[in-house]
């Protein structure tokens, strides 16, 4: 913006001083002031705008090489396999007459057998549990609630006698 040093500052505010007043200088200083905010906010704002649009085109920009990057890539791996499977029909058919006696029929490639029926599970409305049981017993976690006075009857010794 323009470049105002305190000189030329001081030399305004006197002028302003006389030819405005005492009186109303105050308001007049906080109405240019609020001017002055705005106006700067509304050039950050257009600043901000072209940055943003700026940014924008090169984010474009970029998404188009990416994309034809892409592109490239696919169509060299699509040649790619186009060439093995070719290459590896002519040596599959040439591996198939060998093997057949010439008898295979030409055009026709190897397809590999539907899959086979597997039976479902019949189990599977049972709870899985995370943890196995076999671990559960070797860790000494209880199974079953019991109450105290049957874990004492439970584990009492034979020869003693009930109270």
């Amino acid at each position: 913006m323009i470049d105002f040093g305190f000189d030329k500052i001081a030399l305004i505010g006197a002028v302003a001083l006389i030819v405005i007043g005492p009186e109303k200088l105050p308001r007049v200083a906080r109405t240019v002031g609020a001017f002055m905010g705005k106006a700067r906010r509304y050039v950050a704002d257009v600043k901000a705008e072209v940055n943003r649009s700026i940014e924008l085109e090169e984010l474009q920009k970029m998404k188009s090489q990416f994309e034809t990057a892409a592109r490239d890539v696919e169509q060299t791996v699509n040649r790619e396999v186009n060439d093995a499977q070719q290459a590896f029909g002519s040596e599959f058919g040439s591996i198939a007459s060998s093997v057949t006696g010439g008898d295979a029929l030409p055009g026709s490639a190897w397809e590999p057998p539907p899959p086979q029926y597997k039976r479902p599970n019949k189990r599977w409305r049972l709870k899985r549990t995370a943890v196995p049981r076999w671990y559960k017993h070797q860790a000494g976690v209880r199974g079953h609630v019991q109450s105290g006075a049957a874990r004492v009857a439970r584990f009492r010794p034979p020869g003693l006698n009930k109270p």
